[in-house]
């Protein structure tokens, strides 16, 4: 008998109703020489900190003295295991597993968890927890690429040894090892530190200080005025603005003014026209991110709402697996490219089959190909509005792709020269046969040009323009995408590159090599559920498709400032890059893990630093000496230092932070029972400069002593 371990029941049964004439019975399927079995997805998850540090006896809660924590060996533990609010369905479930994983008549078990590193290890984990003797049983793997019945029956009769993913296993134990690592040691501490619940991951961190980072550049940026040199006129009946490339500052008109008189008495003409009928390629097939770029875009839905439809619509075998970094296809799917296109000619749409490297390349694809409809296709009433919508955006740009109709157009560049002081190029596009628009909502926008000819006189009216300089933009959806897929890419580039990179046949090289090295933040899996993650722990905003910074994402990534931790995206590509060596087999997990524990054990790292540069603030609530003017004990608070008399009028309260720099409790120590500091240095004025300067307590006030 084969049992099959689906990671979740929707997929089980979708297996099922390929192989046909199974009986139910309770856990489980069985007919036709094949069992099939599901977990909930992950059943095991790492054991806490208090399984290999115990807190120590009478400690309740966490606690510094079991940090840092770097398991010899990390366990699994099976959830139902895990205290309050335990799922005792999940129990019975692995019991069901592990009675069929050694039932006698089992001679194959297939891993059949989504094909990704984390449907391959929530799957291995079951097994390797059930099985009582390892090696007994032949294991092997289910990968689908989409769930429709034909595909389960023809990747049934093509499974792999499971040893042929191993790396893939590896890079996911590697990252789920590495994320429990951050997660529980600095969640741990600056919670501890701060006295407030503070989630520090090791990508939800970077992808937060991004999202703060900009509006705090918005928030401080201040407008500058200045004198554009601007002419609106028509010709020929067409309205053509040219802006000088020359610009003066707002105490400058005079100069501006004279520049304009200098062009109005120059003239224009048309130096030279370029016009070129050229036929303009469709956009790519979609990678879960530009797919998500759209959506947000068009429909206003968050990653995690298009998320949640693409995998229900991928559920149904209606789409192919979403969770995909790739825009194209694999070589080995062509002929089953094939057959959806000859469903689509039967429902009226014209396509044909482009057997064209710029839309299957096996090198620009991890473990994924693109998104695309299968042959099922849904009906009107089988779908909700939101639903619908997403699926059509899928497969209307499948239908562009290999639309047998071309889209034509007259692409026009023409140069108006002021003499020979400057010359201004306009671009326009006219669209001669729509082809593949019609079905595909990315349209070129057109740009009107007038008729003209080399020489043809234009009439121009430069004027100062008074005008001011922008704040950067808020990040949406796609800028957001755009950046964490490679955020070592100025935003002009990267959004430039991911507009050329949409049409087929562009050259993305740069793209796919920056995501196959691992240099995004997160991946196309973890990304969306990282983002909403920020959300629900209120440290972003998602407004329409814009995100914001809230007021719990500035505590965030202020304390984390002054805790001297650093998680930004520097360190976070690093070990991106350290996890795609797993999954190459040019790294060891141990050595992946190694990079993590050495980051982490630096945060912990104690070091007696002279008061002069002391900076370590205790943790909350720390007891830090006797208040000077009411005897009373003085606590580390929140944000600053106080006297636990507050409530009864005790003005003593001191900083932890003063002029961009930590206010230390040996400092603070030495201020209660001297009443003043040595120098401190490191201080940043409001004006940006650095000084150096010892503290005094004036009425129970920190002030600076410069004597």
């Amino acid at each position: 008998m084969v049992l099959i371990i689906a990671e979740k029941p929707s997929l089980a049964r979708n297996i099922v109703s390929a192989v046909g004439n199974m009986t139910k019975r309770d856990g489980y399927y069985e007919g036709g020489g094949y069992i099939v079995s599901w977990a909930f997805g992950h059943l095991f998850s790492l054991a806490d900190i208090e399984h290999y540090n115990p807190a120590p006896e009478g400690k309740t809660g966490w606690t510094m003295e079991n940090l840092p924590c770097f398991p010899e060996k990390f366990d699994f533990e099976l959830r139902h295991e895990r205290g309050k609010g335990a799922d005792r369905g999940v129990a019975k479930q692995f019991g069901v597993i592990k009675s069929l994983c050694n039932r006698g008549d089992v001679d194959t078990i297939v891993n059949a968890g989504d094909a990704d590193r984390e449907g391959e290890i929530i799957v291995r984990l079951c097994v390797s927890h059930a099985l009582t003797e390892r090696g007994a049983k032949r294991e092997t793997r289910l990968w689908l690429p989409d769930q429709t019945p034909e595909t389960v029956r023809q990747a049934l009769t093509e499974m792999k040894d499971e040893s042929e993913y191993d790396n893939l296993a590896a890079e996911g134990f590697s990252r789920t090892y590495i994320d429990w690592l951050y997660g529980v040691n600095l969640t741990r501490y600056a919670t501890i530190k701060t006295g407030t619940l503070l989630r520090v991951g090791r990508v939800i961190v970077p992808i937060v200080r991004a999202i703060y980072d900009r509006d705090m550049a918005i928030k401080n940026f201040k407008s500058e005025k200045y004198f554009a040199v601007v002419s609106k006129e028509e010709t020929a009946g067409v309205e053509l603005e040219l802006t000088s490339k020359n610009r003066f500052d707002k105490d400058s008109r005079a100069a501006a003014e004279a520049l304009c008189k200098k062009y109005n008495e120059t003239g224009a003409t048309v130096r030279d026209v370029k016009r070129r009928k050229t036929t303009i390629p469709p956009g790519k097939l979609y990678s879960l991110s530009k797919l998500q770029n759209v959506l947000g875009k068009k429909y206003k839905m968050s990653m995690a709402e298009s998320l949640d439809i693409v995998q229900k619509l991928y559920e149904e075998g209606y789409l192919t697996y979403p969770r995909t970094n790739s825009e194209y296809l694999a070589t080995a799917e062509k002929g089953k490219i094939k057959s959806i296109l000859e469903n689509c000619k039967k429902i009226g749409y014209p396509v044909k089959f482009k057997d064209s490297k710029s839309i299957f390349d096996d090198s620009k694809i991890e473990s994924h190909s693109a998104i695309t409809p299968t042959y099922k296709i849904p009906s009107k009433e089988k779908l909700s509005d939101r639903e619908m919508k997403v699926y059509s955006t899928v497969f209307r740009r499948f239908a562009a792709v290999f639309c047998a109709e071309d889209c034509v157009a007259d692409k026009t560049e023409m140069t108006v020269a002021v003499g020979d002081l400057e010359d201004f190029v306009l671009k326009g596009t006219v669209i001669l046969e729509r082809g593949w628009m019609k079905y595909d909502d990315s349209s070129v926008k057109d740009r009107i040009l007038p008729p003209l000819e080399k020489g043809d006189a234009v009439n121009i009216d430069f004027k100062p323009t008074e005008k001011e300089t922008t704040p950067p933009k808020h990040y949406t959806i796609e800028t957001l995408n755009n950046y964490l897929k490679n955020p070592f890419k100025e935003e002009k580039a990267a959004a430039k590159q991911s507009e050329e990179d949409d049409a087929v046949g562009s050259d993305d090289a740069e793209e796919y090599r920056a995501v196959f090295e691992g240099l995004e933040l997160g991946t196309e899996a973890t990304r969306t559920g990282i983002i909403d993650n920020a959300r629900k722990s209120g440290y972003i905003n998602l407004t329409k498709d814009v995100y914001t910074i809230l007021p719990g994402g500035e505590f965030l990534i202020e304390s984390l400032e002054r805790m001297g931790i650093s998680m930004d995206k520097y360190k976070t590509a690093e070990l991106g890059r350290a996890l795609k060596k797993v999954f190459r087999g040019e790294m060891k997990v141990e050595e992946s893990v190694a990079l993590a524990k050495a980051e982490i054990a630096e945060v912990f790292k104690k070091k007696d630093e002279p008061l002069e540069t002391d900076s370590d603030t205790g943790f909350y609530m720390d007891s830090i000496g006797k208040c000077p003017l009411c005897g009373r004990d003085v606590k580390r608070f929140r944000y600053s230092y106080g006297c636990s008399g507050y409530k009864e009028g005790c003005p003593l309260k001191i900083s932890t932070y003063i002029c961009k720099r930590n206010i230390s409790v040996a400092n603070v120590k030495m201020l209660l029972t001297t009443g003043r500091t040595s120098k401190i240095k490191g201080f940043i004025s409001k004006n940006g400069k650095p000084f150096d300067a010892a503290l005094k307590l004036e009425n129970g006030k920190a002030v600076f002593d410069f004597s």
